[in-house]
């Protein structure tokens, strides 16, 4: 049985892993394309172009992918048991950050494919270092101060 389990984490942990690189992937993407439809005028062939694509990242990659890791994290959290640590609650902290960046992005794509543009090219470039940060900060949370 102790088999079963340990190859059921091991999948779990795979796939986990696998679905945050699809995930960081599209939220690196995302504010990149805002700045490339940025300059585009609304209703343009450019516009529709990268609209296209930020609605495909959107469905394809980011809501698939966020879904997943969620899903697979609580997954893993319940095998190891590892609810009252405080690691655990610090990475989840930063994973409701990341998520409600994502939210916040995909939010403001809609308004720039809508003809909108909330966000200076500017902001959406200070933005777009926002995911690489909390990657960064999760990375060390379960790699080192899990063991601490």
């Amino acid at each position: 049985m102790q088999d079963v389990l340990s190859m059921t984490y091991l999948w779990l942990k795979a796939g986990h892993i696998i679905f945050m690189v699809f995930w960081m992937a599209g939220l690196f993407m995302l504010p990149r394309q805002m700045i490339y439809l940025h300059p585009a005028e609304p209703g343009s062939p450019e516009s529709a172009l990268w609209e296209k694509r930020m609605g495909l990242l959107r469905k394809i990659i980011l809501t698939p992918s966020i879904l997943v890791v969620w899903i697979l994290g609580l997954l893993l959290a319940q095998t190891l048991q590892v609810w009252g640590e405080g690691w655990l609650h610090f990475k989840l902290l930063l994973v409701v950050l990341l998520s409600g960046f994502h939210g916040y992005m995909v939010a403001q794509s809609k308004k720039m494919a809508a003809g909108e543009r909330p966000l200076t090219e500017k902001q959406l470039r200070m933005w777009g270092e926002a995911p690489g940060v909390l990657l960064a900060l999760i990375v060390v949370t379960v790699v080192v101060l899990r063991y601490l």
